[in-house]
């Protein structure tokens, strides 16, 4: 029997000027239409100028200036064509020999990784967080394709270091960080994982409603949803949520709470309750916690429709949480395995 060759995983995602094709079918279209929302703002803001104390012409040249920078075309040609050199000069440096199989993020859910050896994913930082959910234990290189843009915190290579480190993670003489993972599981046996945060609640952005229970605790609640988050996500939703406790603490007279981070590697999960509201049927008792490796948090739903579980900001990519589901939210025992150097 002939042994098949490993294969290299190369995941990419389509730029915003693609996004832009596929919904107004070709680039022309879309720049017409971005050039009519320019025309029409800048319009808009003369209009408005006509007559006042600061109708000056450099006031209003000013003004189109400002309406012109909301829809510049220039910047999504720009970030297209530099994605798609680095996509292809990607796949000639890393031609080792070796099968080489390019996946669009819109197949994550479905690509089988068990014959890959590694994953390469050119950025931006979301796209290794969202990969990492279903490329399993392997090893994950991170390429920054546009440094100018693109903060590469996940994407610490550049295009023209891909041979050495795919070489290198290949031999296994490369260095890795293990990342902790969130995980859920339901009672009627939809699984998922989560790089940065799971968000719990309606897809409608309704208040949900649900049960919590937490060591040995338990209470009916209604909110705006329910954060769960890890080490990697504790800089992002989740200080979002301590920005607002800390302002309106500020508001109210209060101290200022300490936001939570955590080490990337932290083998715990931060939760946090958005809103919640106290009501003849709710309470908020439970509103925060840590989640170790040994604990896990139970949520059942109480929405007849629209109840969803994602994770990692990716909304079309759900778990269904209605009435009858339950979830446990616990620490992944897999971890993201990110190459480093």
């Amino acid at each position: 029997m002939i042994k098949s060759l490993p294969i290299i995983a190369v995941i990419t995602r389509e730029t915003r000027l693609e996004g832009l094709k596929a919904r107004w079918a070709t680039a022309q279209a879309a720049a017409f239409r971005l050039q009519q929302a320019v025309d029409h703002e800048v319009e808009l803001r003369r209009r408005k100028l006509r007559g006042s104390a600061k109708a000056t012409l450099d006031f209003m040249e000013a003004a189109g200036v400002a309406a012109d920078a909301l829809a510049v075309q220039d910047d999504y040609q720009d970030e297209d064509a530099i994605y798609r050199e680095t996509v292809h000069t990607l796949l000639r440096e890393i031609d080792l020999g070796f099968p080489i199989k390019e996946v669009d993020r819109t197949f994550l859910p479905n690509f089988d990784f068990r014959r890959c050896v590694l994953a390469v994913v050119v950025g931006p930082d979301g796209l290794v967080a969202n990969a990492a959910k279903y490329v399993g234990d392997l090893p994950i290189i991170g390429i920054n394709p546009d440094p100018s843009r693109i903060d590469g915190v996940l994407l610490p290579f550049r295009v023209d270091e891909a041979r050495q480190i795919v070489k290198r993670t290949m031999e296994r003489r490369c260095e890795t960080s293990d990342v902790t993972l969130a995980e859920v599981n339901t009672n009627d046996g939809q699984r998922m994982l989560a790089f940065n945060d799971f968000f719990v609640g309606s897809s409608s952005h309704t208040s949900a409603r649900y049960t919590i229970e937490f060591n040995e605790q338990h209470e009916a609640q209604s909110s705006s949803g329910l954060l769960v988050s890890t080490g990697a996500g504790s800089t992002g939703w989740l200080s979002s949520v301590f920005n607002m406790a800390a302002g309106i603490c500020k508001f109210a007279g209060g101290s200022r709470p300490e936001p939570v981070r955590l080490d990337w590697a932290d083998r715990r999960l931060v939760w946090a309750v958005r809103e919640p509201f106290v009501s003849r049927h709710s309470s908020a008792n439970l509103v925060a916690g840590f989640l170790d490796h040994n604990s896990e948090l139970i949520m059942g739903s109480q929405m007849p429709t629209s109840g969803v579980i994602f994770s990692d900001g990716v909304e079309s990519d759900f778990l269904e949480f209605n009435s009858g589901n339950i979830a446990r939210f616990t620490v992944s025992n897999q971890v993201a395995r990110l190459v480093v150097a």
